[in-house]
């Protein structure tokens, strides 16, 4: 069997994404070692990126103590400390592909998800090699569990917000599971259902494979072309061919 672009193997094996680094975050309000439904389906796109390559961290961010607020290192504003420089953002810098993920309360992202995103956003003030903001040429996607509505606002937040500080998103960058409404069974619990649903495993597949595809592609073309987009030259007043509007009174 020959798949569109070429490769032979119905199950990807031709592909190798040696080279590339992962690291998922897990934003459940559970500490280890309790039971993580998050986690349980964060593993199966953890395997299937290590099964072809993909160097993978994992972690809990409630793990760390990591403290809350939007500058890189807290302790500088008034926390007497603060784990984010020294344990969770070295792995992020490190990584190619950073995948959040993380339960719905409420019908939107747990307290702990908007606790990542605003330390992610306390450093998209720093720039890679290219003068660009640290995260381009970085790829980003989510997954989310529960049993209320609200997987996919729950995912457009977490993904909108990765966009916004220079993450690139490959298509179909989200994944998630739902039980039923009201009280009743997560993800792992026995009989949910959940880690048999064909559209929540065809859905993580899918998200798994596009950002290996795409972080791939962005590390084979040395990430993204630097002119237009660099706020270093920005900054030194190169305006990359923009004009003032002679209409503009």
């Amino acid at each position: 069997m020959t798949t569109s672009d070429g490769a032979k193997g119905a199950s990807g094996d031709e592909f190798s994404f040696a080279g590339l680094k992962a690291v998922f975050v897990n934003c459940t309000l559970k500490r280890s070692p309790e039971v993580s439904n998050t986690q349980g389906l964060m593993d199966v796109s953890i395997r299937l990126m290590r099964e072809h390559g993909v160097d993978v961290e994992n972690i809990r961010f409630v793990d760390h103590d990591i403290a809350l607020g939007v500058y890189p290192d807290m302790r500088e504003h008034g926390w007497a400390s603060d784990a984010w420089l020294d344990d969770v953002w070295p792995l992020i810098d490190a990584a190619d592909i950073l995948v959040v993920g993380g339960p719905i309360w409420l019908g939107d992202n747990s307290s702990v998800t908007r606790m990542l995103i605003e330390r992610l956003y306390a450093m998209s003030g720093e720039f890679n090699d290219k003068g660009q903001y640290v995260y381009y040429g970085k790829v980003g996607g989510a997954i989310i569990t529960g049993n209320e509505d609200g997987v996919k606002h729950s995912s457009m937040s977490i993904l909108y917000s990765l966009q916004h500080i220079g993450f690139v998103i490959p298509p179909a960058a989200d994944a998630g599971w739902i039980g039923e409404i009201g009280p009743g069974p997560s993800y792992l619990d026995p009989g949910s259902g959940g880690p048999e649903n064909e559209f929540t495993r065809r859905n993580t597949t899918f998200m798994t494979w596009n950002l290996m595809h795409l972080a791939s592609m962005l590390k084979s073309a040395g990430g993204i072309p630097g002119y237009g987009n660099s706020r270093k030259a920005w900054n030194e007043g190169e305006r990359f061919g923009l004009e003032p509007n002679p209409e503009y009174r």
